[in-house]
């Protein structure tokens, strides 16, 4: 049987999409770009090319209504992070059609979503169709795997009037996953926030052949490891995990139950969610003395810390005193180095209500589950220029799960079911059809 043609389209832009090395660094994303603007262009949208750098353009798609109403956003990153092709079994860039899958660097990290966003809104277009009311965008941007200073966050801060929207579907959730006999597919409403900071200690320097002169700054950090190791600080469940919670058929007022109950069920599940349950500690770097043969007189730990939505340096601050002690009687000091607060989006809204009618009708018995994501994506820049956009991250997958895909991303072996590229091209056609009219 023949693919629908949007779907055999999204394939061809897929392949066509991987083939352009976008890794960033640097980036070099005006080829991807520039080919997307003729597709889309010959489609009917009125496009702009936007950067801070001319070889990293923004596109920017629009597809005008008929009359007044809400802006649909489709938004995407073409940028990519590297590969080294001795580890895959197909070349990175090759964009192969192999055993049911397309193979390479942004299969599933996002050039897939941009293809299927496009494929679908481009054959809409070209079939006459016209927003009732409203509008739909595409926007792809550039540098989101370095933040987003070139790409979203720029376009964001410079046209905001070219972006400006009310729905925006983003990268971030849509895996199915498998629990207690439910079949869900979480849709990402809300991103954790960063509170980085550094431990340090302080000791007296000495020549480092005589260990026992001086005071060796680095070896006081050593319970601090060891506390980071045995545990992260108690949940504090916000919204978007009591909502989970419910959504998964356990008891938001048992959080270490249902975690116990989730990592017996299935370990890899809880990595995945159990951050959603509070403030997380990861240490990554350490430092301490710059030469060799001397004992350092200070030490500093660089602590990444994850914060949901809803909480902030209060509830880190909690944190660090539950697992690490009271500042003022340990030998160590906390400075933080930075401070970026979670951003959300509702839970309940009528695009969420579009996306779980429309899972029920592919799959049906099986629900939507809001989710927070542990990093960030661009949608934190489209919440942050406009409050009042309700922003989600949604990719529809159903035949390569969630525990399946997960551990591709940003690794080696990065690939995509081209049954699931259909099904995300029919959802983005579906959803500005049900959204726009």
């Amino acid at each position: 049987m023949s693919p629908d043609p949007a779907a055999a389209e999204a394939i061809e832009l897929l392949q066509t999409l991987i083939r352009f090395d976008t890794v960033n660094p640097p980036g070099h994303e005006r080829a991807a770009a520039e080919y997307l603007h003729s597709d889309l262009s010959d489609a009917g949208f009125e496009c702009d090319l936007l950067g801070a750098e001319p070889e990293r353009p923004n596109l920017v798609a629009r597809l005008r209504g008929e009359r007044e109403g809400p802006t649909l956003c489709y938004l995407g990153h073409l940028d990519t992070v590297l590969a080294d092709g001795a580890e895959w079994t197909h070349d990175p860039w090759s964009a192969d059609l192999a055993d049911g899958f397309i193979w390479g660097r942004g299969a599933l990290d996002m050039k897939s979503q941009v293809a299927a966003e496009v494929a679908a809104a481009a054959s809409l277009a070209r079939s006459g169709w016209r927003p009732a009311a409203g509008e739909l965008l595409l926007v792809a941007v550039v540098d989101e795997e370095t933040g987003g200073e070139k790409g979203a966050q720029w376009i964001c801060e410079n046209h905001p009037e070219k972006v400006r929207c009310d729905l925006l579907v983003n990268e971030g959730g849509g895996g199915l996953f498998e629990y207690g006999g439910r079949r869900c597919y979480g849709v990402c409403c809300a991103e954790k926030g960063v509170f980085r900071f550094t431990i340090t200690t302080d000791g007296v320097a000495a020549h480092a052949s005589m260990p026992g002169m001086g005071e060796n700054a680095l070896l006081k950090m050593a319970p601090v490891l060891e506390r980071l190791a045995a545990r992260q600080p108690a949940y504090e469940l916000t919204a978007e995990p009591e909502a989970f919670l419910r959504g998964i058929g356990e008891d938001p007022a048992d959080p270490v139950g249902s975690i116990a109950r989730l990592r017996a069920a299935d370990a890899r599940l809880a990595t995945m969610f159990e951050p959603m349950f509070g403030v997380t500690f990861t240490p990554t770097r350490i430092r301490a003395s710059e030469k060799i043969n001397v004992t350092p007189s200070r030490a500093e730990l660089k602590v990444d810390c994850r914060v949901p939505p809803g909480l902030g340096e209060a509830e880190v601050r909690r944190g660090i005193a539950e697992v690490l002690g009271e500042e003022s009687s340990e030998p160590w000091r906390i400075d933080f180095t930075e401070r970026i607060v979670g951003n959300r989006s509702p839970i309940a809204s009528p695009l969420m209500d579009v996306i779980s009618s429309w899972i029920g009708e592919q799959d049906p018995g099986a629900e939507v589950v809001p989710v927070i994501l542990p990093g960030f994506t661009d949608s934190r820049h489209f919440r942050n220029a406009f409050p009042e956009c309700v922003a989600y991250g949604f990719f529809p997958q159903r035949h390569q799960t969630l525990l399946q895909t997960a551990p591709l991303i940003h690794s080696a072996d990065e690939r995509i079911d081209v049954r699931d590229l259909a099904l995300a091209t029919e959802f983005f056609r579906d959803l500005a059809l049900r959204t726009l009219g």
